[in-house]
C-alpha cells in the first residue's frame, strides 16, 4: 500500500464546497448561539429567581448531554413530535442551540464579575436597566468573556464534524465519502486533520486581534 494524495486531492472542487458548508454553518451556528446565550444569560441575571430557576434545567441538559446525542434527537427522533427538519436546518439549529447553553453560561459569568457597585452607581444617576447593561455591564463584560468565548468558538468549529452523521455535506462527510469511493481512507483523513487545524489556527489568528483590539478600545 502506498499513500497517494493526488486522488484526494482531484476532487477540490468538490472539497471545497464541503468546506463553505462547514464555515457557514459554523458562522451562522456561532452567531445565533452566541445572541441566544446572551439573552438567556440577561434573562436569568434580570428576570428574578423563578426565571433563573426555570432556565437552569434545559442549560444543565444540554451541557451535560453530547453534542452527538443531542442531533441525533433533534433530527430522528424530531419526527414523532411532528418537527421534520432537513439535515442542515437540523445541523443549524442543534450546533446553536449546544452553543448557546454554553455562551449563557460565559455570560452570566461575565455579569457576574461586573463589580456591583458600578451598577449601582449607574442607578444612582438614572440609568435604565436597558441602559445600565447597555453602557455599563457590556463594555466591562466584553472583555472578561472573550477569551472564554473565542474558545466555544473554536469547540463548535470542530463540532461541525459530527454533522455528517446525519447527512450534512459538509467537509467530513465530503471528504470521507471520497475517501471511501477512492479506496483514500488513509489519505482522506489526513486531509481532514490538516483542514481542521488550518481552520482552528485561523480562528485562534482572527480571536487574538479581536481582542487586542478590545485591549486597546478599553485603555482609552
Amino acid at each position: 500500500m502506498s499513500f497517494d494524495f493526488a486522488v484526494i486531492l482531484a476532487k477540490g472542487p468538490e472539497i471545497l464546497m464541503g468546506l463553505g458548508v462547514t464555515i457557514l454553518i459554523w458562522i451562522v451556528g456561532t452567531f445565533f448561539a452566541v445572541i441566544l446565550g446572551f439573552v438567556v444569560a440577561t434573562a436569568r441575571r434580570f428576570g428574578g429567581r423563578l426565571v433563573d430557576t426555570l432556565l437552569t434545567l434545559p442549560i444543565e441538559v444540554l451541557r451535560g448531554t453530547p453534542f452527538l446525542v443531542q442531533i441525533f434527537l433533534l433530527y430522528f427522533g424530531g419526527p414523532y413530535i411532528g418537527l421534520r427538519l432537513d439535515p442542515i436546518t437540523a445541523g443549524l439549529l442543534g450546533l446553536s442551540v449546544y452553543g448557546a447553553a454554553y455562551y449563557a453560561e460565559i455570560f452570566r459569568a461575565g455579569y457576574q464579575s461586573v463589580p456591583i457597585g458600578h451598577v449601582e452607581a449607574a442607578t444612582c444617576v438614572g440609568f435604565s436597566r436597558g441602559q445600565t447593561i447597555l453602557f455599563v455591564l457590556l463594555p466591562e463584560m466584553a472583555l472578561l468573556v472573550m477569551p472564554p468565548s473565542l474558545n466555544m468558538a473554536v469547540i463548535l468549529l470542530k463540532e461541525t464534524a459530527l454533522l455528517s452523521l446525519i447527512t450534512v455535506p459538509e467537509m467530513t462527510m465530503t471528504v470521507s465519502a471520497i475517501g471511501s469511493q477512492q479506496y483514500a481512507f488513509v489519505e482522506s483523513l489526513v486531509v481532514l486533520a490538516v483542514v481542521y487545524w488550518a481552520l482552528v489556527e485561523l480562528a485562534n489568528f482572527l480571536g487574538r486581534m479581536t481582542e487586542r483590539k478590545l485591549s486597546k478600545l478599553g485603555t482609552t
